[in-house]
């Protein structure tokens, strides 16, 4: 057996052969080499080499299935070396890869990568279930879109109505120092929202570092708050926020460089996806951070209705 990949040329001739995309997927679903059925969860099934599929003994909708049930690929007529070559890209690539260039490396539809990458972020977002930030951290918001310089004039007549974050999208963040970033898109940055966003991630009594927003007033009750004035200075010491102007800067990169425009009802995805990449830039390289995806591929759907805000008329059709 061929070593597994550590570059892109590597994973291109590797997962070239349908054995190798399978075994790679196989050890990591089930490492400890009991595959079981995903429907019953009967461990005693057989597989069927020709078709690279399993039976379940058990006699029950769905007692063949492939490595796919189950996971983001699950009902995806895309071959597993298309699959793992975008989810090698996406997990590598610092400013993003578009469904565009993803097409023209595969030859698959631009509409169908695009839904691809869409269910790929959706394996990249953080599980982490328990555990708060702790020691220094910093809090930021940032907005995203709506750039006047970048608009028609009808457009812009029609959607700029005011100044400053007006029709802009809200992102928040808030960065360990040395550890991870927790980023999620607001409705506002109002002071109740803002303010439970950072007590839902950061344990009391840890270092707060923010900038003047007012909506950050009160947190000193409950942490070490520290503010620094960006009207004045962006460094006193150890008191900044430019952890954070970091992972804005390469999440801006990626949107306004690579995706160019999004749709505010998808934005989250792409801030999960910028956070994956951030969050395991240091202790792992490009096949570390591909595996890592590949592990937390299972139990994860997202079907088209979902992606295309569809739900209920799909339901309302059925």
């Amino acid at each position: 057996m061929a070593a597994e990949p550590k570059t892109l040329q590597d994973a291109i001739l590797y997962f070239a052969d349908a054995d190798n995309c399978l075994n790679y997927l196989v050890a990591r679903r089930w490492p400890d080499g009991v595959v079981v059925c995903p429907t019953c969860g009967r461990t005693d099934v057989s597989f069927v080499p020709a078709r690279r599929v399993w039976q379940c003994k058990t006699r029950h909708a769905k007692s063949q299935f492939s490595i796919k049930v189950g996971t983001i690929f699950e009902d995806s007529p895309i071959s597993l070396d298309k699959w793992l070559l975008a989810m090698w890209m996406l997990a590598s690539c610092k400013n993003g890869v578009s469904s565009y260039e993803i097409s023209r490396a595969t030859g698959i539809s631009q509409k169908s990568t695009w839904f691809m990458l869409q269910r790929i972020r959706l394996s990249m977002q953080d599980e982490t279930t328990g555990g708060k930030l702790s020691g220094e951290c910093e809090v930021d918001e940032t907005f995203i879109g709506g750039k006047a310089r970048n608009m028609h004039k009808d457009v812009k007549a029609r959607r700029i109505r005011g100044t400053g974050p007006e029709g802009k999208a809200v992102v928040a963040a808030v960065l360990e120092r040395g550890g991870k970033v927790r980023a999620k898109v607001m409705r506002t940055v109002r002071k109740p929202e803002l303010q439970a966003m950072v007590r839902e991630h950061v344990e009391p009594k840890s270092a707060l570092y923010t900038d003047a927003l007012k909506s950050y007033e009160g947190l000193s009750e409950d942490y070490t708050h520290q503010v620094i004035d960006h009207a004045v200075e962006y460094v006193r010491e150890n008191v900044h926020t430019n952890g954070l102007e970091n992972f804005w800067s390469l999440l801006k990169r990626g949107i306004n460089g690579t995706y160019i425009s999004i749709e505010p009802f998808h934005l989250f995805r792409y801030v999960d996806e910028q956070a994956f990449r951030f969050d395991n830039r240091r202790d792992m390289n490009d096949s570390d951070r591909f595996d890592l995806a590949v592990r937390q591929i299972v139990g994860k759907r997202l079907t088209w209705a979902e992606v295309t805000g569809n739900v209920e008329e799909k339901q309302t059709v059925n």
